[in-house]
């Protein structure tokens, strides 16, 4: 069981990203039930005792799918011991119909869907931290990290669902949209930035601040594991997902 408070103790998370819930592909790959790769990152989760899991994007493929696999991960989500913080991606932007606007969503008190039930933060008395992110709204392109939030915690986490480049250019429509670059990481000044959108892990930027894509739980086969110690430190490594 993850733990409920403390500021004082480390703070653990864990980040995974494009797990991409559906009946199609990812069920195929996953012995007919699309939401298994979700099920496994929050009981890996639990068993490194997680208090908190950042879901950064792409939970679901798309806006499309049926009712009943939208309320079984919605349930399952809803279910896990710690608290799970969601940002809604270029998969599965919050429009109306998106899964995220799905009543079983509003049922889960440890479930926080930037741009849904919180429109740009969730705050964390407890452990002295926030963690905020643009959600996709639309299909349209967006700045992940545009307005960076001035820091009124001890930690602060920033999540964005996006395409880096050391030096976007949005000049040119050649390029991937929801574009994010090293000045921007930079600018946030938090103590990790959660990122979504490559299927693999890799840690980028320049390294002041600490910025990893986690990578999908079919492909990466892991999650990322951050410790925000009581000394002050920022811990990263990968768990294998159990």
């Amino acid at each position: 069981m993850a733990k409920t408070s403390k500021s004082s103790d480390d703070i653990v998370l864990v980040h995974s990203s494009d797990i991409h819930v559906d009946d199609g592909y990812t069920a195929r790959a996953n012995d007919g039930d699309g939401t298994n790769p979700l099920l496994d990152v929050l009981r890996t989760a639990e068993l490194v005792k997680a208090d908190i899991v950042l879901l950064v994007g792409d939970v679901f493929e798309h806006n499309r799918l049926a009712n009943d696999i939208v309320s079984k991960a919605a349930r399952i989500m809803g279910g896990a011991p710690m608290h799970v913080v969601a940002l809604p991606g270029n998969h599965d932007p919050a429009i109306p119909d998106s899964p995220w606007h799905h009543k079983e969503m509003g049922k889960a008190d440890k479930l926080h869907i930037l741009g849904v039930t919180h429109k740009r933060a969730v705050q964390f008395p407890d452990f002295d931290l926030e963690i905020w992110g643009q959600a996709h709204r639309d299909y349209g392109d967006m700045n992940p990290l545009a307005r960076p939030r001035k820091r009124k915690t001890r930690w602060q986490v920033a999540l964005a669902h996006g395409h880096y480049e050391p030096v976007a250019d949005r000049k040119t429509t050649l390029r991937a949209s929801w574009l994010l670059d090293d000045a921007e990481l930079a600018a946030t000044g938090a103590d990790y930035v959660a990122l979504g959108h490559w299927n693999r892990p890799i840690k980028v930027g320049k390294g002041a601040v600490p910025a990893y894509y986690s990578g999908s739980p079919d492909l990466a086969k892991t999650v990322n594991v951050i410790r925000l110690t009581a000394s002050g430190e920022v811990k990263v490594k990968r768990q294998k997902i159990t």
